[in-house]
C-alpha cells in the first residue's frame, strides 16, 4: 500500500477527509496538473478516465484504453503528489477485482466502477445500456474482496438516471450498498433538487459530478456538502480551460509567427521549477 509523505496510507487520508466535510477533487491529466492542484491547497485529486483518453492518447472517452494503460497513467498522477488519488475506472475492465489490486499498487486511494455495458459511452450523452443490477453488485463485491488495503475506497457509480429514471438510480444505489460498495457516484442529475432527493433517499458517501457542458447544473462544493454530499469532482475543468488557453495561444503563434505577446501569460521556467521541487543550481530534486 502507498503511502503519504506522513506515513499514513492516502486511502487511508481520504476516508478521514469525507468523514469530515466534502471533498473537492479537480481532475488532473498527468503529474503535472496534480502538482499544481495540490500546491494550490486542494485535499485529493480526481482522475478522469476522458481526460487520460483525450489528453493523453487524443481519442474519446469510449474505453479505449486498456486496464495496463489507465493503471500506469494514473499511477504517475499517484506519485507526482503526496495527497490522495481517485481515479475513474471504466466498468472494471471485465474483471474488478484485477483492477482493484493493480490500481491499488498504482498507489491510487480509490476508484469508482460503473454499471454501464462495454463499450461504455460519456455519462452525459444518450445511447448508454446497463448491465443487470445483479452483475452490477457481483462486481462491486468482487473489488472489495480483491482489495489489500481496507481503506481503499470502491465507488459504485450507476448512469441508471438517464436510462432508466431517478427511482431506479435510487434502488440501484441501494442494492450496491448492500453489495459492499463505499461510496455511491449518481451520474448525470438533472437538477439541484434531484441531488437533494438522491441524498435524502441514500444514506451513505455520495459522489457528484460538476461536469461542464452536461445534463447537471454546476453547483457549488458548498451547496453539495449542504445536501450532505462528501465527494464532488471537476474531471475536465483543468483540461478544457488548458485547451482554449492553448488554442488561443497557437493561432497566434501561427498567424504572426511570434510568442512575443503570451510570454506575461506564461507559467514562468521558475514557477516550474518550484512546482517541480527541481533546483537546478543544484541540479537536484526532491521529488
Amino acid at each position: 500500500m502507498r503511502k503519504s509523505r506522513a506515513g499514513k496510507s492516502k486511502a487511508a487520508m481520504l476516508r478521514r477527509l469525507i468523514t469530515r466535510g466534502c471533498v473537492a477533487m479537480p481532475g488532473a491529466f498527468n503529474g503535472l496538473t496534480a502538482r499544481l492542484i495540490e500546491q494550490i491547497g486542494f485535499d485529493a485529486v480526481y482522475v478522469s478516465g476522458a481526460g487520460l483518453s483525450n489528453a493523453t492518447a487524443g481519442v474519446p472517452d469510449i474505453g479505449l484504453l486498456s486496464r495496463e494503460e489507465f493503471a500506469r497513467l494514473a499511477g504517475y498522477i499517484a506519485a507526482a503528489v503526496a495527497i490522495p488519488v481517485v481515479s475513474d475506472a471504466d466498468t472494471g475492465f471485465d474483471d474488478a477485482a484485477k483492477t482493484v489490486q493493480m490500481f491499488e499498487r498504482a498507489g491510487l486511494a480509490g476508484l469508482h466502477l460503473e454499471d454501464q455495458e462495454f463499450p461504455k459511452r460519456c455519462g452525459h450523452l444518450g445511447g448508454k445500456t446497463l448491465v443487470k443490477p445483479a452483475e452490477m453488485a457481483k462486481k462491486i463485491k468482487a473489488a472489495v474482496n480483491a482489495r489489500r488495503d481496507r481503506d481503499f475506497l470502491v465507488i459504485a457509480r450507476t448512469d441508471a438516471r438517464s436510462v432508466e429514471g431517478f427511482e431506479a438510480a435510487v434502488a440501484r444505489a441501494q442494492i450496491y450498498l448492500q453489495a459492499g460498495a463505499d461510496a455511491i457516484f449518481p451520474e448525470a442529475l438533472e437538477s439541484a433538487e434531484e441531488f437533494a432527493e438522491f441524498a435524502r433517499k441514500v444514506r451513505a458517501p455520495l459522489m457528484a459530478n460538476m461536469t461542464e457542458f452536461g445534463r447537471s447544473p454546476l453547483l457549488s462544493v458548498h451547496e453539495l456538502a449542504t445536501m450532505g454530499y462528501r465527494l464532488v469532482i471537476f474531471p475536465q475543468t483543468a483540461l478544457r480551460a488548458a485547451m482554449a488557453v492553448e488554442q488561443q495561444c497557437l493561432r497566434d503563434l501561427y498567424r504572426q509567427g511570434s510568442q512575443k505577446k503570451w510570454r506575461s501569460k506564461m507559467q514562468s521556467r521558475q514557477e516550474l521549477y518550484e512546482l517541480l521541487r527541481y533546483d537546478p543550481s543544484a541540479d537536484e530534486w526532491t521529488g
